[in-house]
């Protein structure tokens, strides 16, 4: 053929591949399959062999390793787990492990690496990518794109246990953590409130009518000394009692004890009693004293007034010690034991905390806010306490040795409570467990866990979601290849 000939016919080859590129675009040939072709029709036109034209840049070497699927001859998007052939007759052709694609980047192999041992083991079928319960026998995507994931044989287990790579456990930040068994640094923080010690507070009262001469300069929240005078008082059966007194006690009577003795029961004071047996003289008003130190609470005397017998007079209380009321919720009780140490602070004192025990938990639960009280006694000195101030109140718990583990190693949905048991070698498995009390950062296992076991602290929802989809990927049936 003439080179005016060969140029024309070059001409007419290079036309007639752009047009059944297009064509061939529509029944999945490649780009390379058709350069190929292209390149063989010029070469037959030129007087070549074709084997003799140059080819790629990137040097053909024989495929390796095992199949893993057969795919179309046309380039389709059709695939077959087992030999398959097409419509026409024509068989699928078989897809090596080396030549599978792989959409990341090209890597050179680094020499101190160990081997990828993926291919080693027999692919059991394809999962979904975004976890749902979808499998399939040969490589696919999903409704966006995504490769469905291999499931190698051995990769899962019916217990829900996943093995983890070590690559993945550090960049996942996957860490652990050893169950132990000590005291739980657990408290209760509950309110009280400040009431006034029920042993040291005096009613100041008549036993006889009586009128009310004096009072002494006392009023509601004067301080006041055990023995001085409240008030000066007449009283007609207390003036008959004392000179029937003054009589046995100038005649040396046998009468003498019985008088004195109903002039105590009358409430005259001892000290009264024994002056009149000294001076042998009665007198007509009799002064009633403080019985204790303390702070008067309540003035109900008044000069000139009648009262009558068993009407109070004063309150007085002694502040130097108080009590704090806590009320505690009912299921709660349960954990606090008699003589706990506790921790009280005062929203209106600044300083330190004031420690004390629990002296006494009460019997009985209030019916409308089912809670109990317990009380604890406080020193009070200065008088900064006072009663009705809030308080609040931290209980140290019961110290007997538990087993616990991290806050953020337990996963707890509202339904269930599980820990992610670290098996060794990255084997993981999740654990219901049944838990107690928390303090510290760490939360009591009651059971499920026991000392020394390993357990995730960190991470743990990735490793459950991951021994979840395994689980129930193993209760569905075994995958069947397409036919």
């Amino acid at each position: 053929m003439s080179a005016l000939g060969k140029l024309t016919a070059a001409v007419f080859v290079a036309g007639t591949a752009g047009w059944v590129g297009l064509s061939a675009g529509e029944k999945g040939v490649t780009a390379a399959s058709l350069l190929g072709m292209a390149e063989m029709q010029l070469a037959a036109l030129m007087g070549n062999d074709a084997a003799a034209m140059p080819g790629t840049d990137v040097p053909q070497t024989e495929p390796t390793g095992p199949i893993i699927y057969w795919r179309h001859p046309d380039g389709l998007p059709d695939w077959a787990a087992s030999e398959a052939t097409t419509a026409d007759g024509r068989g699928f052709l078989a897809v090596q492990a080396s030549e599978d694609l792989s959409l990341g980047p090209a890597t050179e192999p680094a020499a101190e690496l160990a081997p990828v041992t993926d291919v080693d083991r027999a692919i059991l079928y394809y999962r979904n990518p975004m976890g749902l319960p979808d499998t399939s026998p040969v490589p696919k995507k999903d409704s966006m794109g995504m490769d469905y994931i291999a499931v190698y044989e051995g990769g899962d287990n019916d217990d829900g246990s996943v093995t983890v790579s070590p690559g993945k456990l550090q960049r996942t930040g996957v860490r652990t953590s050893e169950a132990v068994l000590a005291p739980l640094a657990a408290s209760l923080r509950v309110p009280g409130i400040v009431v006034l010690n029920e042993r040291k507070i005096s009613v100041i009262s008549l036993r006889a009518d009586a009128f009310i001469e004096t009072v002494a300069d006392v009023t509601t929240g004067s301080s006041i000394a055990m023995g001085a005078p409240l008030v000066t008082l007449y009283s007609p059966e207390i003036a008959a009692a004392l000179a029937q007194f003054v009589t046995d006690v100038r005649s040396e009577g046998r009468q003498r004890e019985g008088a004195r003795q109903r002039l105590a029961n009358l409430g005259v004071p001892v000290e009264v009693i024994d002056r009149i047996a000294t001076e042998g003289l009665a007198s007509v008003n009799i002064p009633i004293m403080a019985p204790r130190s303390g702070v008067v609470l309540e003035r109900m005397a008044v000069e000139g007034m009648m009262a009558k017998a068993g009407e109070p007079l004063f309150r007085i209380a002694d502040i130097s010690t108080i009590w704090v009321l806590a009320e505690v919720p009912e299921g709660a009780l349960m954990n606090i034991a008699h003589g706990a140490d506790v921790r009280i602070s005062f929203q209106g004192l600044a300083g330190a905390p004031m420690t004390s025990r629990i002296a006494t938990i009460y019997p009985e639960l209030d019916l409308m806010t089912r809670t109990g009280k317990l009380r604890i006694e406080l020193p009070n000195p200065d008088g900064r306490l006072r009663p009705n101030m809030f308080a609040d109140v931290e209980i140290m718990l019961d110290q007997t040795p538990v087993v616990q583990v991290p806050e953020g190693a337990v996963i707890d949905t509202g339904d269930r409570q599980v820990v992610i048991l670290d098996l060794g070698e990255g084997r993981f498995r999740p654990e219901p467990v049944t838990v107690g009390r928390r303090g510290g950062g760490m939360i009591e296992i009651i059971s499920g866990v026991a000392a020394g076991d390993i357990v995730v602290s960190t991470a743990t929802f990735l490793i459950d979601a991951e021994s979840n989809l395994n689980a129930a990927l193993a209760a569905l049936s075994p995958p069947e290849a397409d036919q």
